[in-house]
């Protein structure tokens, strides 16, 4: 069956066609005609993935590293690149949660875009892009395909985000994402060709082939393995939304809800670590970028993490505690505990889609209500949404015995283990925060008294089955999803660590081996990271649900502090003050000095001098025989004199 892995992609990409170019018409005569098209081919990409998985784990760990090439794309002097796919596990396993998620997504998507009129095809066109895009990413055998599908999901994102473009700041949220992950993939690409002239230029083989290419990273100087990371994580940090470049993804909230748990969960946000875990070889070569990369997704873990404290928008907590879970993916594999990194990346994909869709099934019971402000006791109106949403919670709270808890707690421990310990208890305080302000959002929406508007609280309604389905499904992995990484401390065997580590060090001839500690100092950091997750919770409930007056009071007693989380640390405003205005300021001096002034004035004034010359030609065209006659003997003579004088 691997030699099939073309079939993830393209079921997906028939999808896109089958809609994009027939969609109009479909949506007319069924709209069910639409999503059985989009999320079929998401469900078969699916099967054809969990098919290879099967296959893959038959063979012994050495084993599993397959190139299937589909075609020759290029050949340009000594580089060829191919449409070829990579099957090993690391690939497979990001294959399987985008594809499994994905096509929960779209199930979800027909319940909540059904209302949709006129762009339900152009919506299901996208998500099937989506997924293209990203398959294509993370099953590329080299960095061009990888990078084509970097960029598909950069455009598909700017299509989603700014899906209802009528609305402004919806179509500004999108461009604004398109432009910062611009920035990022300028450094990508001179990353990569950096990496393509530094390998090629010492083992005389240009390549841009993962395992070419990775296999010998050492062989170059470390100066530029430590550049060439630094660059392509630069282009993390704008896929993945890390300091400096994350402040597109809290925007990205103006798309519709199941667009926010594609990107958030199983798609975008995660092709950064994913790369960053892909050229690990380099990254171990070059290790101050590694140690860069660590620094980096910590501080972006607690950065994001006090600006979800103040926020008011359900979706827009839930987005910043995107940016703070993916800190901690690049906290892991910045550590070298690179299957924790991975390993997180799988279990926030459960809780984080079911965080997002339980967010969307809140604003459709309250027809599009997102503010927390104005919600309060929907427990029981919608107990599906309540169950699922409370399982999330916990999950990412990282609760003994839910997913969130195992993955999170392996990467506190590697951060630990390697001697970072300030990382680990910045990290630490960051788990304590995200239990907060998760449980402030779940006990300000589902419990206290109705705060919802009248004619709002009267048509509150469980969503529908196509809707409630994917969430339970997604409940139970949020559960359960963390077992095939339990620890040996805890009576397992940490199974997609083994099953992931021969991906991370092909080609070497010495892998690297995790840091590893006593089982006093595992269950000691394990015993804190609860204990601190569960502060948390407490003292969410303390102040949201048992003595409500202590929020305001806090914000009364500590006004500027509240101001700085509420308003995002006035990020935003800098690079406003510091770049889009100053860049406003010279494209208007640009265009009315440059353009309107002297273009333009080039151009007009070319223009009314030949209208001039033709003004003033049209005296001669009288329309008079005799008067052409007469001027034409007196041209005649004119000439017939100028040439006997010479």
């Amino acid at each position: 069956m691997i030699k099939f892995v073309w079939l993830v992609p393209f079921f997906p990409l028939i999808g896109v066609l089958i809609n994009g170019i027939l969609g109009w018409k479909l949506e007319k005569f069924s709209k069910s005609i639409i999503h059985w098209v989009a999320c079929s081919a998401a469900g078969l990409s699916f099967l054809v993935v969990w098919m290879i998985f099967r296959e893959l784990i038959s063979l012994p760990p050495d084993h599993r590293h397959f190139e299937v090439v589909v075609y020759n794309w290029f050949t340009s002097g000594e580089l060829g690149v191919n449409v070829a796919y990579l099957v090993d596990t690391l690939s497979i396993t990001m294959a399987m949660f985008v594809t499994g998620v994905g096509f929960l997504i779209h199930i979800y998507s027909i319940g909540y875009m059904m209302h949709d009129e006129g762009r339900y095809y152009r919506f299901f066109t996208y998500l099937n892009l989506f997924m293209f895009s990203m398959i294509n990413l993370i099953l590329a055998n080299n960095f061009v395909l990888m990078f084509l599908g970097w960029e598909g999901v950069g455009v598909c994102s700017y299509l989603l985000i700014g899906f209802w473009f009528q609305n402004k700041s919806y179509a500004s949220a999108g461009k604004k994402a398109f432009v910062f992950n611009r920035i990022g993939d300028f450094a990508f690409i001179l990353g990569m060709f950096l990496l393509f002239f530094a390998v090629g230029k010492t083992t005389n083989h240009y390549s841009l082939d993962f395992y070419k290419v990775l296999s010998h990273s050492s062989l170059i100087p470390v100066g530029v393995a430590t550049t060439v990371g630094i660059l392509l994580f630069i282009g993390a940090t704008g896929k993945s939304a890390q300091i400096p470049l994350y402040v597109w993804l809290p925007d990205a909230m103006a798309g519709p809800t199941p667009v926010s748990a594609l990107i958030h969960a199983a798609t975008m946000v995660t092709a950064g670590v994913y790369m960053v875990a892909r050229c690990a070889p380099l990254y171990l070569h070059g290790h101050l970028a590694l140690e860069i990369v660590a620094i980096v997704g910590c501080l972006t873990s607690f950065f994001a993490a006090t600006m979800a404290l103040a926020q008011n928008d359900i979706k827009k907590v839930i987005a910043y505690s995107t940016i703070s879970q993916l800190g901690y993916m690049f906290l892991g594999v910045g550590v070298t505990a690179f299957s924790a990194g991975v390993f997180h990346i799988v279990t926030h994909s459960f809780f984080k889609a079911l965080l997002f869709l339980g967010a969307g099934s809140v604003i459709h019971a309250l027809s599009g209500e997102q503010d927390m402000r104005y919600m309060g006791s929907l427990k029981n109106k919608i107990p599906i949404t309540y169950w699922t949403f409370l399982i999330a919670c916990l999950a990412i709270a990282g609760i003994p015995g839910l997913s969130g808890f195992f993955s999170k707690d392996e990467i506190l421990a590697q951060t630990f283990a390697n001697g970072h310990y300030f990382l680990w208890a910045l990290a630490t305080i960051t788990a304590g925060l995200t239990s907060f302000y998760m449980f402030r959002v779940l006990f300000m929406t589902f419990f206290g008294e109705s705060r919802m508007k009248p004619d709002v609280a009267k048509h509150v309604h469980e969503s529908p089955a196509t809707m409630t389905f994917p969430m339970i499904v997604l409940a139970i992995l949020s559960i359960f999803g963390g077992y095939i990484g339990v620890p040996a401390i805890l009576g397992g065997s940490n199974n997609i660590e083994h099953f992931l580590h021969t991906s991370f060090y092909y080609g070497h001839s010495s892998a690297h081996h995790a840091a590893h500690l006593s089982h006093g100092t595992e269950f000691m950091l394990m015993g804190i990271a609860v204990l601190v997750g569960l502060a948390g919770i407490y003292t969410a409930f303390l102040m949201y649900v048992k003595s409500k007056s202590i929020p305001e009071n806090l914000a009364n007693s500590f006004p500027l502090l509240h101001k700085l989380f509420y308003n995002k640390w006035y990020v935003d405003e800098i690079y406003e003050a510091i770049f889009e205005k100053p860049g406003n300021f010279l494209g208007s001096i640009l265009w009315v000095v440059w353009d309107e002034l002297i273009v333009d004035g080039i151009v007009m004034g070319v223009v009314n001098c030949i209208k001039g010359i033709g003004y003033g030609l049209r005296f001669f065209q009288t329309g008079s025989i005799q008067y052409y006659a007469v001027s034409l003997l007196l041209g005649i003579a004119i000439v017939v004199t100028y040439f006997i004088n010479i």
